[in-house]
């Protein structure tokens, strides 16, 4: 499988990088970054630490440093100072390449020989940005996955999630370009978390990247604590990678779904007409239901493909 990762690491953003880097069934032709979780040029420095650190030997481009037409929006929040606080990572001499992640995006679809698949688990303004500059690239895209959108409520907003908030206008453009569209929303990536028992679980593996895992989630289930009162912090960008590792992990329904970029209360909002009330043209593949246990068990077999 060919695929791109596009993100902004972010705590659940590397972990979508550890599940990538332990299978051999991708072929990864490259990692895009984003402003999102932090500024691009942290999320850019966070996405080289993981890389270093698995040994994944992925080449890194850097991206849109902020939305289409809005102003940067950050979730230090969440991810802290640096976009991933709570691991010290080795230092190392990994640079970004000199393409921009869009013009990196329009080669890599255009020469593939196989369609390639686009997983965003942050704001789509890379991806859009490369479908503007050549719509063609869409022809050559089996699906695009990614997290984002809600088919009830949003957690930066009554409406909205917060990829999506980011950037809408270039969701839009995502959603309607002609590309199978995958939406693994907080529908079902709310339903993964973290807990205790969960780190403790993972803890007992014992290896390099146990320890990235666990040192990471403690501090993301410290923020989460404190910002939405939760016990566990959940898994969000991992189910994108974990879905494609294992296509029995998430139930999708095929449904027409809108995004809003002109409310203002509601901006960013994904409206998906489960009922079919508005009898429009299908256009993305919808998450409603997750495995839990068999979440945690890919998980669970990523950490100890790491044997160092």
């Amino acid at each position: 499988m060919n695929i791109i990762l596009d993100c902004d690491p972010g705590h659940d953003d590397a972990i979508a990088l550890l599940l990538l880097g332990s299978n051999k069934k991708f072929n990864v032709l490259g990692i895009t970054t984003t402003a999102g979780n932090q500024t691009i040029e942290k999320t850019t420095i966070n996405a080289l630490n993981v890389i270093n650190y698995l040994n994944l030997g992925y080449k890194v481009y850097m991206g849109a440093n902020k939305p289409l037409k809005r102003d940067a929006v950050i979730c230090d929040a969440i991810h802290g100072e640096s976009g991933l606080d709570g691991f010290i990572f080795p230092k190392h001499n990994l640079k970004p390449e000199n393409m921009s992640a869009k013009d990196f995006m329009v080669k890599a679809i255009k020469e593939s020989k196989e369609k390639v698949v686009v997983v965003t688990t942050g704001p789509m303004t890379n991806l859009a940005l490369a479908i503007l500059e050549d719509k063609n690239i869409v022809s050559n895209i089996e699906k695009i996955v990614l997290m984002g959108g809600s088919i009830g409520a949003g957690n930066v907003t009554p409406a909205a999630e917060f990829n999506i908030n980011c950037d809408a206008e270039a969701a839009d453009i995502c959603f309607r370009c002609g590309a199978p569209i995958y939406m693994v929303g907080l529908d079902v990536t709310r339903k993964v978390l973290v807990t205790e028992d969960i780190i403790n679980r993972m803890k007992k593996i014992n290896n390099n990247a146990s320890k990235m895992f666990t040192d990471l989630m403690i501090t993301f289930n410290i923020n989460q604590k404190k910002v939405f009162n939760l016990d566990g912090g959940p898994l969000h960008d991992p189910v994108t990678i974990a879905s494609l590792i294992n296509p029995n992990l998430v139930h999708f329904e095929y449904v027409n779904t809108e995004i809003d970029i002109i409310s203002s209360s509601s901006y960013g909002r994904t409206n998906c007409d489960i009922p079919n009330y508005l009898k429009k043209e299908k256009n993305s593949y919808v998450a409603t239901k997750i495995d839990v246990d068999l979440f945690f068990d890919i998980i669970e077999e990523a950490l100890r493909y790491y044997n160092f």
